[in-house]
């Protein structure tokens, strides 16, 4: 038996994360390679006729030869990429409002209210989760396009996200809501405080850490979703970022210099949420996951 100090050493398991994590952020420094390059193809430096081992082991690393920002700069002025932004930003905007209220009401009855139907309707939004996305793909259309008529359109979309990201949301936020006391709900309400100034005055301050991961789930969801938005929207004005990157890499185009720098671009909102949230991220996450 080794003792913790005359155990076996650490460097090699310090090496091991060190090569992981290189690997693992090796395609990323590609992508940030590629849109710095100011070049729209793969290889970021030119090999000679006879290269040398140094040459090719310098063709693997993801540095470009010069750094150039005009792949961003063409990306958001030459292309319609900057309208592609907006119109996920309202989308992920509008489906974060809408999916967070409903969300929040939906669990707070569920955690505070007896009714029929009530295990039923937790089962139905958990056996929900266990289904691919892509299976509601064909009914959402009917319904959203040929019933509704609100195909192509930045509302049918919202409600589109809204309804696949609520319940896994409402699981979350009811997990939460069970570990806020009952006690505060019944000292206010013999105050004459109604349920609804409860809720709003009462539960949602608290509820913060859970209400912020929902919200950042909802918005990553309908930020970074493709497949639905790319059978929606078939016209080129109402795209979405992640559909319009497709069109600079496809059969007649490889603008893979644009596509990484919209990449960047795209992913940028989402890593300054992120950190916004992040103080919010590990209480509501965890709260959330236990009840009591």
């Amino acid at each position: 038996m080794f003792s913790r100090r005359e155990g076996f050493p650490h460097w090699p398991l310090h090496l091991f994360l060190v090569l992981f994590t290189v690997f693992a952020l090796y395609p990323l420094l590609w992508v940030v390679s590629i849109a710095f390059s100011g070049k729209q193809s793969l290889a970021i430096t030119t090999l000679p006729e006879d290269p040398t081992f140094a040459d090719r082991v310098r063709a693997v690393i993801p540095w470009p030869e010069t750094w150039s920002l005009s792949n961003f700069t063409a990306v958001m002025t030459e292309q319609p990429f900057g309208h592609w932004l907006f119109n996920s930003a309202i989308i992920a905007l509008g489906t974060t409002v809408v999916g967070v209220f409903l969300a929040c009401t939906a669990a707070y009855a569920f955690s505070r209210f007896k009714f029929k139907g009530q295990r039923a309707g937790m089962m139905a939004f958990l056996v929900s989760q266990m289904f691919p996305g892509t299976l509601m793909l064909i009914p959402l259309y009917i319904i959203l396009v040929q019933v509704l008529g609100l195909g192509n359109s930045r509302l049918g979309l919202m409600i589109v996200y809204a309804t696949t990201s609520i319940p896994f949301s409402v699981w979350m936020l009811k997990g939460y809501f069970d570990t806020i006391p009952r006690d505060l709900e019944e000292a206010a309400l013999i105050e004459g405080a109604t349920v609804g100034k409860i809720f709003w005055t009462i539960i949602m301050p608290l509820a913060k850490p859970a209400v912020a991961v929902t919200a950042l789930f909802s918005f990553m969801t309908s930020w970074n979703e493709f497949i639905l938005a790319a059978t929606f929207m078939d016209q080129e004005a109402m795209y979405t970022a992640p559909v319009g990157l497709r069109f600079f890499v496809g059969g007649y185009s490889q603008q893979w210099g644009f596509f990484s720098a919209g990449a960047i671009i795209v992913s940028i909102p989402v890593v300054i949420l992120f950190l916004f949230l992040q103080k919010y991220l590990v209480s509501g996450l965890t709260a959330g996951s236990v009840k009591g």
